[in-house]
């Protein structure tokens, strides 16, 4: 199976914020190979620290991780960018808590696992600058 990569994907700056290493390691090689300049943290200290030192198009944000929960970082992340694209991940299927994000601006929410057809999408949906402006 090819993975095309579009004039949107190509060199984007997706910033992954996950305390799941492994499948933020996996997410991020499968990202990569759509053509996404992809960066990784941890936990929500190490995103909130990624975001101050890089500038990133998008970022994609875990709702519960053991340090900070999603929520917080996406409001830090607003304060900090708030041009930057946050997508929300929940492996909890919390629709009230995908809602709260949407509500402080986050771009859009996906359950994990998700698919990587339907993140790569969202990604480019909230990239255009007519999503952000």
């Amino acid at each position: 199976m090819t993975e095309t990569v579009t004039p949107l994907q190509k060199g984007k700056r997706i910033l992954l914020v996950d305390d799941e290493r492994e499948y933020v390691l996996i997410l991020a090689k499968r990202l990569r190979r759509r053509g996404f300049q992809v960066s990784t943290a941890f936990n929500g200290s190490d995103g909130i620290q990624a975001m101050r030192r890089n500038d990133f198009d998008a970022a994609v944000v875990d709702l519960k991780m053991v340090d900070i929960d999603g929520i917080e970082v996406l409001k830090v992340f607003k304060r900090m960018a708030p041009e930057v694209a946050v997508i929300m991940l929940t492996g909890h299927g919390s629709a009230q808590a995908a809602t709260e994000g949407l509500q402080l601006g986050a771009a859009d929410y996906l359950s994990k696992p998700c698919d990587l057809d339907e993140l790569v999408h969202k990604i480019e949906m909230a990239c255009q600058p007519s999503h952000n402006g």
